[in-house]
């Protein structure tokens, strides 16, 4: 690979050591050195003009399959119900009848009428089986025609962490919680390794252009044979770290697999599981009701117990944890679990593995200074705080005060890295950055000041939990996340300098060019 040199740029390389160059000399794919000045002599110059340098972008939460096959469902986020049902009308009208519909992004929560029926699909779709998975991927809503596919009738139990909403006469109403969703998922056709990973391959341009040279991936086994098809052929141009599934706990450690087991392309991350589900559809766990009840605290999904008992086997495979959290119970019962495991570890000799929690999205006060303590990463995505604001303030009230907030993380000293969920959220990584650093919508809302601005975070925090923060939770540190020697040549290039700009000019950053491994993936200028 040549050798070849930066030059007539302004370089945050996100390294402490020399946080601003002017000049980078890459050579065999990494960084070589890290000038202050443009040189006299420069081999292979590539003059930028004066444009903004930074280390390739990482969303540390993202479903990379789902993401890429979602951009060819139907777009389901509508202001209301009915937008939704026309867009479903408008592809049952173009597709054979007893093909599946699918779709993505309904919230219930932003309908006046709330919940969709079975029988508001049937009436627009009577010949296609639709399934439209809602915006948190913890509830899906389906027609009659999907539910027959599946075997769902009025004497289905609800399985074990799921349920089934039904009418006044008991009968399914077309609305699938948590475990449920998978008694109609486990029967869709799904794509083969080939198709998985070509749109695998397309998805990641999109990426690219966003400013992502890298991913933390938490689909499912079909998205990892996908991707290894992909790193195989020379095809994949992302890092990727790779979660694995807790079911595949015991037979990734007979086949001797451990976190941080791959190459500079693909490699292990944690063990994913679930302690509860999502605040839309109030399964989230909660320590208190939520707002307007007396009883509904939510669906834990994982016991203390349940939790200890993964994280020792996990310890004794060389596994960390990748726990998803979101209310302030099943972030407690996480916290309660990995502390018992740490202390596992101790006693075991096993040194401190790299164990996270994903979401974070609520965390009693008491709780707070607990991740630092434990030393456990809080894999946060700061664009949920501005999607689910008036969700948040509805159903948790003032406990709001504690959520979504990385900021409190931040300054106890834990380790915070940031993410989207695509495809919960868009993957634009500037959009999270701009959340983050505002906690104002794309419009403004709710004010100069954001919702709840002691939780606003430091732009230079925020661009530290997007570059060296999941490169160390990944375990790449001294090979991704900043721009120095030895580090992989994956950066991007700006036209604008997110440290000069106002801060509601984030939202529209876009890079002119991407480059992972030294060479060009994506390049406008």
């Amino acid at each position: 690979m040549e050798s070849f040199q930066l030059i007539n740029a302004r370089i945050y390389t996100m390294d402490p050591r020399q946080p601003l160059a002017a000049s980078l000399v890459c050579r065999g794919g990494k960084v070589e050195q890290v000038l202050a000045e443009d040189p006299l002599d420069s081999e292979n110059p590539l003059d930028l003009d004066g444009r903004i340098v930074l280390p390739g972008l990482i969303d540390s939460h993202l479903h990379l399959r789902q993401y890429a096959e979602i951009l060819q469902y139907i777009n389901c986020e509508t202001a209301t119900k009915e937008g939704c049902l026309r867009r479903v009308a408008e592809r049952a009208a173009l597709t054979p009848p007893g093909e599946w519909i699918r779709g993505h992004g309904w919230n219930h929560n932003h309908w006046s009428t709330g919940y969709g029926t079975a029988v508001e699909l049937d009436q627009i779709s009577p010949h296609n089986p639709v399934y439209l998975t809602g915006k948190s991927l913890h509830v899906s809503w389906a027609n009659s025609a999907a539910l027959k596919a599946a075997g769902i009738t009025n004497q289905t139990p609800d399985p074990p962490n799921g349920a089934l909403l039904r009418n006044e006469n008991g009968e399914p109403a077309g609305i699938l919680f948590e475990e449920a969703v998978k008694l109609i998922e486990k029967i869709i056709p799904t794509p083969n390794v080939k198709t998985a990973a070509e749109g695998i391959r397309r998805a990641q341009e999109i990426l690219w252009k966003m400013g992502l040279s890298g991913v933390h991936d938490f689909d499912r086994e079909l998205c990892y044979h996908a991707l290894q098809y992909l790193s195989e052929r020379g095809q994949l141009k992302l890092r990727v770290l790779k979660s694995i599934p807790a079911k595949y706990l015991q037979t990734a450690i007979e086949l001797g697999l451990r976190t941080g087991f791959g190459n500079d392309w693909l490699w292990i991350g944690g063990v994913k599981d679930f302690a509860d589900g999502a605040l839309g559809p109030q399964t989230a766990a909660m320590l208190e009701p939520y707002e307007g009840s007396s009883s509904n605290r939510g669906m834990p999904l994982l016991t203390e117990d349940e939790l200890l008992e993964l994280g020792i086997r996990a310890a004794q495979g060389s596994f960390s944890l990748a726990i998803h959290a979101i209310g302030d119970k099943a972030n407690r019962t996480v916290l309660n679990a990995l502390e018992k495991i740490r202390g596992y570890e101790q006693e075991q000799g096993i040194n401190p593995l790299p164990h996270r929690i994903e979401h974070l999205q609520l965390i009693d006060p008491a709780d707070i200074p607990r991740l630092a303590e434990l030393n456990i990463t809080a894999s946060m995505q700061p664009i949920h705080a501005t999607s689910d604001m008036e969700m948040a303030d509805k159903y948790w009230g003032k406990r709001t005060a504690y959520s979504y907030a990385p900021q409190l993380q931040f300054q106890q000293g834990a380790q915070v890295i940031f993410g989207s969920d695509a495809p919960v959220e868009s993957p634009n990584p500037f959009w999270g950055i701009h959340a983050a650093v505002t906690r104002r919508k794309a419009d403004g809302f709710p004010g100069p000041n954001g919702w709840h601005p002691e939780l606003r975070v430091q732009l230079q925090k925020a661009l530290e939990a997007y570059t060296i923060g999941p490169a160390a939770a990944g375990g790449k540190s001294n090979r991704q996340g900043s721009l120095k020697p030895g580090c992989w040549a994956d950066l991007i290039v700006l036209e604008k300098d997110p440290f000069t700009c106002a801060p509601a000019e984030l939202l529209e950053i876009k890079p002119v060019g991407t480059m992972v491994g030294g060479c060009w993936v994506w390049r406008d200028f």
